[in-house]
């Protein structure tokens, strides 16, 4: 608009209407005049009530005349009185207002009241919830903490900490849906129910809490495993999930929304203390290997496997590694193929748009964002925001990612150098203070800060928990962050994961994930003594391979198979794996 202005003059607003108004084609013109006919018999009604078509054609052109005074020196008399066509116009707005005003009223009482009024905030909040209301939304649920009130089921089983034991029915159905996009860990349950290969195992898990998790753990189960579980974010776990598993009788201590205090709490209850001896871990995050290892030392020695899912977990187990503390061998799943290619970057190229549409509903074309590094969850978020028209920059300290974000057509720069002109900025890197107080007080208002990288330390929240500035919940998730100039920004899910805090993730994507999991324990439950030492250890390629062929019957997949010269004239096994393990997919 900022161009028109300057290529016309002056405003739009300065152009004056035409005082005539071309006659209609003469091909039109009996129409026309049929029209205005019928028109002119039906104006007035049995009660004398003039009707909705012919009460604002006789002064609809003295209103656009008026529209043209409105902005116009000659809409005014010398002396500044409104001119006559003005006060005709007033008197003609007033008597058109008046009779609509008499329709809407008439029309609003012909509505049904049976069903009550909802007031306005209800409704806008009911809007933004309702799209994810299985995710488990807190805003209808009693906010009291389930820490001062003992559950029980339906069995008299009580070991365990949930929001509320009645949605266990509701919980069990989302288990079954998950269930029909899950097929690997069907098709496992069916192989392996039978030689129970993790019989004896007990299992602690810190993970999402999420009809997909729920299979895995149920699978776990069918294969032998005892388990008790806790969630390693505050905000991903469906309740109704967790009231599904404990009626089953699985030990689970997680809810929607729990405090910090909570979470560690939780995960103390979970590890049981000297009522419940674990031999295995499967961690998302680090935060049960972690609390174990510093509360509970001597159970830290005592384990036989530990696995982990997270590049924090990770990084933390490889720096017990390089200490030489880490008194037991972990398996990397996160470092896997399937994991790093289909949890990380098909996913999340998928569930960070379900997580910013359904907390803000914006349109992202045209958009700038700042993706903050280009690993697997970068370049799939990197590559959705692309695909939807959004202007892409990338932040990265690893050139070789670095140069493939200029390869795909990214321009990669420094946050501090966009901060002031992005609309949203999503951090990946699952490092700490990625997005500080400097970047925040740059952001320009409106501005929309998330995080999809695991750790929850990406963002500096700490720094943004002052008495200068003013927190205001505006939608589950959503939070509006002013400073006292009255800038604001949208923070996403307190900074934690946005995609399992705000949405939901694909089925089959977790499919494969869980699977993976399920195979490093057995494989690390099952080995002979001596093949795992107390180290970091990838999943085996050919299962990673078993896994992915696991799911290409779902996908109507048929895989060319090689033949024996084939297979020799590579040096490798007709049935694989196909590929070394230092091959970069």
């Amino acid at each position: 608009m900022s161009e028109e202005k300057e290529q016309t003059g002056g405003s739009w607003e300065d152009l004056p209407l035409p005082d005539e108004y071309p006659e209609p084609h003469m091909e039109n013109k009996a129409a026309l005049n049929r029209e205005e006919e019928e028109d002119a018999s039906a104006a007035t009604t049995e009660e004398g009530v003039k009707d909705q078509s012919a009460k604002c054609s006789p002064n609809l052109l003295q209103m656009l005349k008026a529209a043209e005074s409105k902005w116009t020196p000659q809409g005014q008399h010398e002396d500044g009185a409104e001119s006559e066509t003005g006060e005709q116009v007033t008197e003609a707005r007033k008597t058109d207002m008046q009779i609509q005003l008499t329709d809407q009223k008439q029309e609003f009482n012909k509505r049904p009241t049976k069903t009550g009024r909802r007031s306005l905030s209800h409704s806008i909040s009911q809007s933004s919830t309702d799209s994810y209301s299985s995710v488990g939304s807190v805003s209808s649920e009693d906010e009291s903490s389930p820490r001062d009130k003992a559950q029980t089921t339906s069995k008299g089983f009580s070991d365990f900490c949930i929001k509320n034991i009645k949605q266990a029915d509701f919980g069990r159905r989302e288990i079954e849906i998950a269930q029909q996009e899950m097929p690997a860990l069907m098709v496992l349950r069916k192989r392996a129910a039978g030689e129970k290969p993790l019989a004896g195992a007990k299992v602690l898990g810190c993970t999402h809490i999420t009809a997909q998790t729920a299979v895995l753990i149920e699978t776990l189960i069918v294969l032998g495993a005892q388990c008790r579980w806790a969630a390693c974010n505050i905000f991903s776990t469906q309740n109704a999930v967790a009231a599904a598993l404990a009626e089953r009788g699985i030990p689970v201590f997680a809810w929607r929304g729990e405090s910090e205090d909570d979470f560690l709490w939780c995960i103390d209850r979970c590890v049981g203390g000297n009522t419940w001896q674990p031999n295995m871990i499967l961690d998302d995050g680090g935060d049960l290997t972690h609390w174990i290892y510093k509360k509970h030392p001597s159970l830290f020695k005592s384990l036989k496997g530990i696995v982990e899912e997270s590049v924090t977990g990770i990084y933390r187990l490889y720096q017990l590694s390089k200490a030489g503390k880490l008194c037991v061998p972990a398996m990397n799943v996160n470092d896997s193929v399937t994991k790093q290619k289909f949890d990380n970057l098909y996913c999340c190229k998928e569930s960070i748009l379900d997580g910013l549409k359904r907390t803000t509903d914006t349109m992202f074309g045209g958009k700038q964002v700042a993706v903050c590094g280009y690993g697997e969850v970068g370049k799939g978020c990197c590559a959705a925001l692309k695909a939807l028209g959004a202007i892409v920059y990338v932040t990265e300290v690893d050139p070789i990612c670095a140069l493939q974000a200029c390869m795909d057509g990214f321009r990669v720069i420094k946050l501090s150098e966009v901060v002031r002109q992005v609309d949203v900025v999503i951090a990946c890197t699952g490092n700490k203070n990625v997005v500080v107080r400097e970047h925040l007080d740059r952001m320009k208002n409106g501005c929309i800060v998330c995080n999809m990288g695991h750790s929850s330390t990406e963002i500096d929240l700490a720094s943004l928990r002052t008495t200068e500035l003013r927190w205001e919940r505006v939608r589950p998730q959503v939070d509006h962050v002013i400073w006292p100039d009255g800038k604001r920004i949208v923070l996403l899910a307190e900074g934690r994961l946005l995609n399992l805090s705000c949405s939901t993730v694909p089925s089959l994507v977790l499919s494969i994930t869980a699977t993976t999991q399920a195979m490093a324990l057995i494989e690390l439950y099952s080995a002979p003594e001596g093949r795992y030492k107390q180290d970091v250890y990838l999943l085996p390629k050919k299962m990673d391979e078993f896994v992915a062929s696991l799911h290409l019957l779902t996908l109507d997949a048929h895989v060319t198979e090689l033949t024996d010269e084939q297979a020799k004239y590579l040096g490798i096994s007709k049935h694989g794996p196909f590929k070394p393990n230092y091959y970069r997919y």
